[in-house]
């Protein structure tokens, strides 16, 4: 890790619709605690689901808030306004409608100062701090499909929180419908729901059964699996094209199947070049690296913001 993970222990707070997943770093930024509990939903239920999660981290740190960060920091889905501390549509948390002033909720359960922050650019902070440069993107494969970015050491959050959307870029006017309400998005693409989908199982997790399948010489799931990737190479090759950063770091929850997935998207994007001098002179494979397999990224890159 380098210098912006050190100082005094800081926590962060993963809230996510499933689990809310929280972190003690040390000072020279290593995890020194961590806790996973399943969130409740709606307002109250991830305030307290927050609350029961800082209660056992503190706990598991040594029993006393006293040598943590000044402020907590929190990652969270939707559209967070950092500056009001205010989450707004929030869909897998049940938070809909009106904007919700969580960061004051929380500050009043925990009893520290609280910063908020959507999730995937939390995510971006820790990415920047395990590659060590000040102009990384960080690309989220889970559930949906998003970018957080980093640009001179700074969060690059958009007019409207929008930067780093990268899902919704259409890319197919043949596709699917996307739940933006456009059509042939990345997303529809390259996705946990995508890729659940287009190859549904009850073997385990669909991306580790897909790529098992297509290893074992499958057809039908090389093929599928080669669209999957292909989606994610673009979703490269886009933000490599419009924001040119130093490294890309592939996260979420479908690159849990490893160094796999970084194989056939480097091949993708190799594939992508092959007819563009242009496009290959990028290296835009040579820049490409993965969050190492079970690391909290999301909660790690909250701590971060704390502090």
């Amino acid at each position: 890790m380098n210098a912006a993970m050190a100082g005094t222990r800081a926590v962060g707070l993963d809230i996510g619709g499933t689990k809310t997943h929280g972190v003690v770093l040390g000072e020279d930024g290593s995890i020194v605690a961590q806790v996973r509990e399943v969130t409740r939903p709606g307002a109250d239920g991830v305030v307290a689901t927050a609350e029961r999660v800082f209660d056992a981290l503190v706990s598991r740190s040594g029993g006393s808030g006293n040598g943590l960060a000044c402020r907590v920091g929190v990652g969270v889905p939707g559209l967070v306004d950092g500056e009001r501390g205010m989450l707004r549509h929030a869909v897998n948390l049940g938070v809909n409608g009106d904007d919700l002033p969580l960061r004051d909720l929380l500050a009043a359960r925990l009893g520290h100062d609280v910063v908020v922050e959507n999730d995937v650019n939390a995510a971006a902070l820790a990415a920047r701090a395990l590659v060590g440069a000040d102009d990384v993107v960080y690309l989220s494969v889970g559930t949906g499909l998003a970018a957080g970015l980093v640009v001179d050491g700074r969060l690059r959050r958009g007019e409207h929180g929008a930067a780093g959307e990268i899902g919704h870029l259409p890319v197919d006017p043949a596709g699917a419908a996307c739940g933006c309400g456009q059509t042939g998005c990345l997303e529809t693409i390259a996705s946990g729901r995508a890729l659940a989908r287009a190859w549904p199982t009850t073997d385990g997790p669909p991306a580790a059964a897909l790529f098992a399948a297509a290893a074992a010489g499958d057809p039908e799931a090389v093929a599928v699996r080669d669209r999957f990737c292909w989606g994610v190479a673009s979703a490269i090759r886009a933000l490599g094209l419009t924001i040119d950063p130093e490294r890309i770091v592939l996260g979420g929850g479908v690159a849990e199947v490893g160094e796999p997935l970084r194989e056939q998207v480097v091949r993708q994007l190799r594939s992508l070049g092959e007819g563009s001098p242009f496009l290959a002179s990028l290296g835009l494979a040579d820049r490409l690296s993965m969050v190492p397999l079970h690391y909290p990224v999301a909660a790690v890159g909250a701590a971060i913001l704390g502090r």
